[in-house]
């Protein structure tokens, strides 16, 4: 039997690659894991060989700290890969398929995931409604970044895609079809962003990256992102952003000599609950900080997209609420103004395959945007550390080399 290698969470700040069990198909006790889905048997899964299996920000907040993440944990969550074997009840997913998985676990049979709503299905995560890879208090399914994986309701759950030569063609987007794209397009389509939209994305990461650019294959007519990362604004113009420095005061100042005026129509939040303050604040951790920005220069009657994270506990947050959860917002200023509000996990199937066609018709040129960088397995602290220091690049760990032949 094959070995596997995978990255584990081991105390705050650190990650390192360690030898783990190769997957079958029944959930094993181990860090995370939720008792009541210990032995739980999963004959409807696939197992993979990792060809892509990205580092994403939401590892990030555990690997600082920033949730109640146990040590030992298997990371990941952003998944592309061949599958090796076939669970016994698996009827339409086959060995050889190259597949992307949505980073939402979802069984396919509830009424949350019959609705659409597969980021809260209601079987998969005893402590909640909502489920993924290798991430805190979602059940403790095994982490993605990894050589191989078990992913549970395969036939539900992977995208296919429909030709692997043309697909390893580009394997670099197509991996970014597992969270960040879908989370990005998410919070733009949530926003209302539509053709000549004035569009506001709070944050420059990777998520903001890729809702930058789902915003202009939406067709809005300026796409403005804020950040206080040069390096990361300048990934932002590179494919055609305005940009706002929010390090140098507030937002809507720099938005009305962008567009004449200080407001835009839709407003996204691909920041989360680690946001600092604008200008003199910028050093300073206010977690609602973007949240009530997106409130005050969104147009009355437009829309709030909230891709970005916020947990219902933060043992590394500065005062008694935030760590609760809890965060001093002006909803009464959003109420005044009409806004409606999207949050949650994206529910990446209702996107993924829609976005897949983009990719492959070279509508859309994602792992540009985010400035997908392949490395090796093996140099996944080195990622993380690169990565929690603000580069400007999605890393994307490659397990078998399979990448680089590319």
């Amino acid at each position: 039997m094959a070995g596997n290698k995978a990255v584990a969470y081991v105390g705050k700040g650190t990650v390192e690659v360690q030898d783990i069990d190769y997957p079958d198909f029944v959930l094993h006790d181990g860090p995370g894991v939720n008792k009541a889905n210990v032995g739980r048997e999963v004959h409807h899964g696939v197992i993979l060989k990792n060809v892509a299996t990205n580092i994403c920000g939401s590892d990030q907040h555990m690997v600082r700290g920033r949730t109640t993440a146990p040590e030992g944990l298997v990371l990941g969550h952003e998944i592309t890969g061949e599958v090796v074997e076939t669970g016994r009840d698996v009827e339409f997913v086959h060995v050889g398929d190259l597949v992307s998985v949505p980073f939402n676990i979802a069984c396919g049979r509830c009424r949350n995931c019959k609705e659409g709503k597969t980021g809260i299905c209601l079987n998969v995560n005893p402590d909640r409604p909502g489920s993924a890879y290798g991430y805190v208090d979602m059940g403790g399914w095994v982490g993605g970044q990894a050589e191989y994986v078990m992913v549970p309701y395969a036939d539900w759950n992977v995208l296919k895609f429909p030709d692997r030569d043309r697909a390893m063609e580009k394997i670099l987007d197509l991996a970014m079809l597992s969270d960040i794209f879908p989370t990005g397009f998410h919070g733009c389509v949530s926003a209302g962003v539509t053709v000549g939209s004035t569009v506001y994305i709070a944050g420059a990461g990777p998520v903001g990256l890729a809702a930058a650019a789902s915003a202009q294959l939406l067709g809005a007519a300026v796409v403005i992102v804020g950040d206080l990362n040069p390096e990361r604004l300048a990934q932002a113009r590179s494919f055609g952003c305005e940009t706002v420095d929010v390090s140098q005061g507030d937002p809507k100042e720099q938005i009305a000599e962008i567009l004449g005026v200080p407001e835009v129509d839709c407003g996204v939040d691909a920041v989360g609950f680690e946001a600092r303050g604008h200008g003199r604040d910028a050093e300073t951790e206010k977690p609602a900080a973007v949240l009530n920005s997106l409130m005050d220069l969104t147009r009355a009657g437009g829309a709030l997209g909230i891709p970005g994270l916020y947990v219902t506990g933060d043992p590394g947050a500065a005062d008694e609420a935030a760590r609760q959860g809890s965060l001093s917002l002006r909803i009464g200023l959003g109420w005044a103004k009409s806004h409606a509000f999207t949050t949650g996990q994206c529910p990446v199937m209702r996107y993924h395959r829609q976005l897949m066609m983009a990719i492959l018709h070279d509508r859309v040129h994602i792992a540009d945007a985010v400035n997908a960088t392949p490395i090796p397995l093996a140099e996944a602290p080195r990622g993380y550390e690169e990565f929690d220091q603000g580069a400007a690049r999605k890393y994307v760990l490659d397990p078998h080399g399979l990448l680089s032949a590319h």
